[in-house]
């Protein structure tokens, strides 16, 4: 749902932004969310993971939030002030609220994983919707109707995360986890010695997708980079699959780490994953023609040809997110940093080797190879610490039906289009048709209910 609402503003941004408005409301995002991990040292990562152990429990929970937002409050105004400074060639008032966003996401990141530590999975979800709308509905406003531009959809990225962290701190009585007689260095220590580990991680991980940004801006220009974030819309897509499989998956994982059967358990639910997550991709990739030509306006053709390697690219980052769930239910995270920053290192040695030689492509070709890389690795380096039995002549046969897919949407021929629905249709039932009896068996209940 909240992939939805984005996709409904794409053509009012394409439209009424010019690429240098549009590049340059790429890199905030972006920026913003490289800036966080670095000044909260992932602190809020803690948050989830520790409140995890003590659901039940309101005093420990109380310790633990009170810590994690002696951290983030002070912190993250101090860095909000120094984020604007990178975007002095804008007025004040856009620098402003580029600060204003940076503050409010960086405490509503914090507060939903508060919600999804203590359990409330549904009001972490309904926040995420809340963002969405929120952002729909201002874009509509300033930028379509109010025509200001980049500063309107500042305003919007802001007023997005407020509401939202209100939805949530009012949902889950956030306050009364508060409390500044359970704040101890001892307990702050505690939690940074789990979460630091994971700023280089997150870092590296925003490296994979900030690197390309920074290198195509700064060799071939910001409209170059424009033309590279319309690429990556359609194929950012799967995020959102990841970002459901990460949430239920990682706590999921945390649960099941001390069972006795967790490797048949790790086992089954690699390939379960691995069959949705191919079912997915592939049904995107015969979505993608259609998509491009309802959500892309504007002078951004050449963005499509990125997609089918920046849909594969995905793919890998979303299964190596799967590797990613159990890293952190054996508590490893300086394994998750690792992984992550061996990718982020190719990915940035491809883009500066080849950008000045294949333009925009070194960004795709370095953000593909660079999952590929992090996706091997985790595989084999997980099997170190947990048995896990992968089946490689499945998987590699899959990949190969993808990347058939992948040329054939490249080629853009409508017989080779229809194809790919069909076929795309076929792979996605028959991997997946126990997931989707279930799913018909749900709505087929709800609808008798009603």
């Amino acid at each position: 749902m909240p992939k939805v609402f984005a996709f409904i503003t794409l053509p009012i941004l394409t439209a009424y932004l010019t690429k240098k408005e549009y590049g340059t409301y790429d890199l905030i995002a972006t920026l913003v969310m490289l800036a966080i991990p670095v000044a909260t040292l992932q602190i809020q990562t803690a948050a989830f993971r520790f409140l995890i152990d003590c659901r039940g429990d309101k005093e420990k929970s109380s310790e633990i939030v009170s810590n994690i937002f002696a951290v983030t409050i002070p912190v993250s105004l101090i860095v909000s002030i120094i984020v604007q400074f990178f975007f002095r060639e804008w007025s004040m008032a856009i620098r402003i609220m580029i600060a204003v966003y940076f503050f409010l996401d960086t405490i509503h990141l914090t507060v939903a994983q508060v919600a999804r530590g203590i359990g409330n999975n549904k009001a972490y979800s309904v926040s995420a919707i809340i963002v969405s709308a929120t952002s729909m509905l201002t874009i509509v406003a300033t930028v379509s109707f109010m025509r200001i531009g980049l500063l309107g959809v500042c305003i919007s990225l802001a007023l997005s995360q407020l509401f939202s962290t209100i939805y949530l701190i009012w949902k889950i009585d956030f306050f009364s986890y508060l409390s500044f007689r359970r704040i101890s260095r001892k307990g702050i220590r505690e939690l940074l010695a789990y979460s630091w580990p994971m700023v280089p991680n997150n870092l590296s991980g925003w490296v994979l997708k900030l690197s390309d940004r920074l290198v195509i801006t700064a060799f071939l220009g910001v409209e170059a980079n424009a033309v590279y974030a319309v690429a990556n819309k359609i194929p950012n897509l799967l995020s959102t699959a990841q970002a459901i499989m990460v949430m239920a998956w990682h706590e999921n994982a945390s649960i099941a780490v001390e069972d006795q059967d967790a490797d048949q358990y790790y086992t089954k639910m690699l390939d379960r994953v691995f069959d949705l997550m191919f079912g997915c991709t592939v049904l995107l990739i015969a979505a993608t023609p259609i998509l491009f030509r309802l959500l892309i306006r504007g002078d951004y053709a050449e963005a499509y040809y990125h997609m089918p390697v920046l849909i594969l690219a995905m793919f890998f980052c979303v299964m190596a997110s799967y590797f990613g769930g159990i890293y952190i239910a054996h508590k490893r995270t300086v394994n998750v940093g690792i992984s992550t920053m061996v990718a982020a290192g190719i990915n940035l040695m491809i883009d500066l080797l080849f950008v000045n030689i294949i333009g925009i492509w070194a960004g795709s070709v370095s953000t593909l190879v660079s999952y590929i890389v992090l996706y091997v690795y985790r595989m084999m380096n997980t099997q170190t610490f947990q048995k896990i039995e992968v089946n490689y002549k499945k998987q590699i046969l899959l990949i190969l039906i993808m990347i058939v897919l992948l040329i054939s949407c490249f080629m853009q021929k409508p017989v080779l289009n229809i194809i790919n629905i069909v076929a795309a249709v076929v792979l996605f039932f028959a991997l997946n048709k126990d997931v989707v009896r279930v799913l018909w068996k749900r709505a087929a209940g709800k609808i008798k209910k009603a």
